[in-house]
């Protein structure tokens, strides 16, 4: 009988070990975690961006492809929402002349759809399949190229010499942070994409 409640303990043992050493092995470190947003945000247009964008999201991210591209849409939707409350507010200043109240409100225009399809691309992600994932992730992708697009878009409407300079690079100086951070986001979605198929 002591031998068999002897052989249990150590049965015990081992498996308690067995279970400590495995899930310790598969821990991630915080070291890991950034060391795991810079190598990917190198392969970004904006890297530097990415990184002190993403970084300070790395517990959260750890070394997950699908938890990066997730926390980049919603720094990048941040944003957008942000440039486009900035955006509303500045087209009621005055003295404003009308081109610029239009171009303005052309902005509002185009940031509320890039907010719309930044959180389509968010809501679709969060509920993916694997038996969906290439319908989802053309998806997600396709939004948020629009949403790139959408910010383009409203960038352009600052061109030219018609507008007031302080103005048009206050504006620009926003919508560009914004549209480098959805152009990060787009290139570490299809990041994810390549490395789930």
């Amino acid at each position: 009988m002591a031998g068999s409640a002897s052989k249990s303990f150590t049965l015990i043992l081992l498996a308690m070990s067995f279970y400590f050493n495995s899930s310790s092995a598969a821990r991630v470190t915080p070291q890991s975690s950034i060391d795991f947003i810079k190598t990917s945000c190198s392969t970004t247009i904006y890297p530097k961006l990415c990184y002190t964008s993403l970084s300070i999201h790395s517990s959260t991210i750890q070394t997950s492809p699908k938890l990066l591209a997730n926390a980049a849409l919603n720094v990048t939707l941040s944003s957008a929402k942000s440039t486009s409350a900035k955006m509303s507010t500045l087209s009621q200043s005055h003295g404003l002349k009308p081109r610029e109240v239009s171009a303005m409100e052309d902005c509002v225009e185009e940031l509320t759809d890039a907010v719309y399809e930044l959180k389509k691309s968010i809501d679709e992600m969060r509920h993916a399949k694997k038996s969906n994932f290439r319908l989802m992730i053309s998806d997600v992708q396709t939004w948020v190229s629009a949403a790139l697009t959408d910010e383009s878009t409203c960038s352009d409407g600052f061109e030219g010499n018609a507008m007031n300079g302080n103005l048009k690079t206050a504006v620009r100086g926003k919508i560009v942070h914004t549209a480098q951070l959805t152009s990060n986001a787009l290139a570490l979605i299809n990041n994810y994409a390549f490395r789930h198929g």
